[in-house]
């Protein structure tokens, strides 16, 4: 972890506030502090502590794709896909980009559960509740009879999943 001072004044201090922000966007951020210095509107500034580590856009960019195909059995691999066919369905019936629905990485851990419930939902890392109650009704076995959240009547799927799947 390293750290790096900025002092910028109050009156004409633009350039060194861009300055300041260029380098905090290409940081992992831990902390900043920041503290008033100066009584006289000319001698006035701020001055900021940023405590960050290097590099973290750089490796965000270069991290490379999954491939579930690999990461996944066979079984389980077919049911990512067919997961993520509804998602994409889901998606263009709430108007709003697949990953929003679920990120490919929640879709691989649904499709390795055994039983899928919305109470198993909830146990894959970045669903919540909110997830489950807007979209998890979608990803349920057609055989399921789970009733909707919060006891509301349950919509009917949207009409381009009951294109894919005839019966749900």
């Amino acid at each position: 972890m390293q750290v790096k001072h900025f002092t910028i004044p109050v009156l004409g201090g633009e350039a060194l506030v861009e300055e300041m922000n260029t380098f905090l966007r290409g940081k992992k951020v831990i902390q900043v502090k920041q503290r008033f210095v100066g009584k006289k509107p000319d001698e006035a500034c701020w001055t900021y502590a940023v405590r960050y580590v290097d590099d973290v856009a750089a490796t965000d960019r270069e991290r490379s794709k999954v491939d579930y195909r690999e990461l996944l059995d066979a079984p389980a691999f077919n049911r990512f896909s067919a997961l993520r066919e509804i998602r994409k369905a889901v998606a263009q019936e709430h108007k709003v980009p697949p990953y929003v629905v679920f990120t490919d990485y929640e879709l691989s851990e649904i499709a390795k559960l055994e039983d899928v419930t919305l109470e198993a939902m909830l146990k894959v890392k970045g669903i919540g509740e909110s997830k489950v109650e807007k979209y998890g009704r979608y990803f349920l076995p057609k055989t399921t009879d789970a009733s909707p959240p919060n006891n509301e009547a349950q919509s009917s799927p949207p009409s381009s999943i009951t294109a894919l799947f005839p019966d749900a």
